[in-house]
C-alpha cells in the first residue's frame, strides 16, 4: 500500500514519542529536542502508534486522517481493581436461556475482538457470526461426525494397542467422544450447549500467525461479553474437530475461506455466578 507520512513542523514539539513507539523505526531524531525526520516510509505497517502517541496531532499519516483519531479520556477507564474483578468473574458459563443475544451486544463483542493486536498489524482476522439454528446444528453435527471417525480409528483392534501406548492423551477422550455423539443423537447438544450464537475466528490460510491473532481477538471479545452480561465459552470441541478434519467440510458448509482458529459460543445466561474462585497458586520463574 502507498503510505503518505509527514510531520507538521509548526506544531511538532519534538518530544520524540513517535521515534520511540514506531516498530518500523521510520522516525528519526539525532538528539533530545532535535527535529523529527522520517526514513523508509514504505516500510510503514500502518499500526497508527505514531498518530496515537503524538500529543499535538503533528504526525500527518494518510491512513489516519483526523476523523479516525480519537482522544482518550482516561478518567473513564476501569481501575486495575475493576479490571481484575472482570477477569476473575469471567467463567465459561454453559447455562443458557433460549433468549437470543441482542444484536447490539453481538456487534460490540465483534468490535472488541476486531480491536485486538495482530502480528505485523496485518489485521487479517475475520469473523463469521452464526445465529441461524440450522447452521448452529451443522457445527455440532460436523463435530460429532469427526469425533465418530476418530473413535472408529481408536477402537480399531489393530490400532488400539498403539493408540493406548503412544496417544494416551487422545485415547483418554474415547468416553467423552462416545457421550457427545450419543447425547447429540438424543437431541441433547453437549457441544454448543444450546448457544444461540457462535463467532468463528479465521484468517487467510497463508497467515503464519493466524492462531495467535485469532486467540488474541477471542480474549478481547470474551471480556467484552462478560462486561455485557453475555455468557460464553471457547468452542474447544469444535476447534479440535477442525484440527482433525482435512476435507474443509465445515468451511464449505458455512462459506468460510481460510483457516478457522478459534470459536466462541454465546447465549444469555440462565444465571450469573455470584462467586469467583481462586486458581491454583501462580508459578512464575523470575530470572
Amino acid at each position: 500500500m502507498d503510505i503518505t507520512l509527514d510531520i507538521n513542523r509548526e506544531s511538532c514539539i519534538r518530544c520524540g514519542r513517535c521515534v520511540r513507539v514506531c516498530p518500523s523505526r521510520i522516525f528519526t531524531q539525532e538528539g533530545k529536542g532535535a527535529e523529527i525526520g522520517t526514513v523508509n516510509i514504505a516500510t510503514c505497517i500502518a499500526c497508527g502508534h505514531c498518530v496515537a502517541a503524538c500529543p499535538t496531532s503533528s504526525v500527518l499519516h494518510g491512513m489516519f486522517p483526523p476523523e479516525k483519531v480519537h482522544a482518550i479520556d482516561r478518567s473513564l477507564l476501569p481501575t486495575p481493581e475493576q479490571t481484575l474483578l472482570l477477569i476473575e468473574a469471567r467463567r465459561s458459563n454453559r447455562a443458557f436461556t433460549e433468549k437470543p443475544v441482542p444484536a447490539d451486544m453481538l456487534e460490540r463483542i465483534l468490535e472488541a475482538a476486531h480491536r485486538a493486536p495482530t502480528a505485523s498489524n496485518r489485521q487479517e482476522v475475520t469473523f463469521t457470526l452464526v445465529t441461524d439454528p440450522a447452521r448452529l446444528r451443522r457445527i455440532s453435527t460436523f463435530t460429532a461426525d469427526i469425533f465418530g471417525s476418530v473413535l472408529r480409528k481408536l477402537e480399531n483392534p489393530l490400532l488400539k494397542p498403539l493408540a493406548k501406548a503412544f496417544l494416551p492423551g487422545v485415547y483418554g477422550y474415547v468416553p467423552t467422544f462416545r457421550r457427545l455423539i450419543s447425547e447429540l443423537g438424543k437431541g441433547n447438544d453437549l457441544i454448543l450447549r444450546g448457544a444461540t450464537a457462535v463467532i468463528l475466528f479465521h484468517t487467510p490460510a497463508g497467515n503464519r500467525f493466524g492462531s495467535q491473532d485469532c486467540n488474541l481477538a477471542y480474549q478481547n471479545g470474551s471480556l467484552m461479553a462478560e462486561s455485557l452480561g453475555v455468557s460464553q465459552f471457547y468452542t474447544g470441541f469444535v476447534c479440535s474437530a477442525l484440527h482433525q478434519d482435512r476435507s474443509g467440510r465445515l468451511n464449505r458448509e458455512l462459506g468460510i475461506e481460510g483457516t478457522i482458529h478459534a470459536g466462541m459460543a454465546l447465549g444469555m445466561p440462565a444465571f450469573l455466578f455470584p462467586n469467583y474462585i481462586d486458581k491454583k497458586g501462580i508459578e512464575v520463574s523470575r530470572l
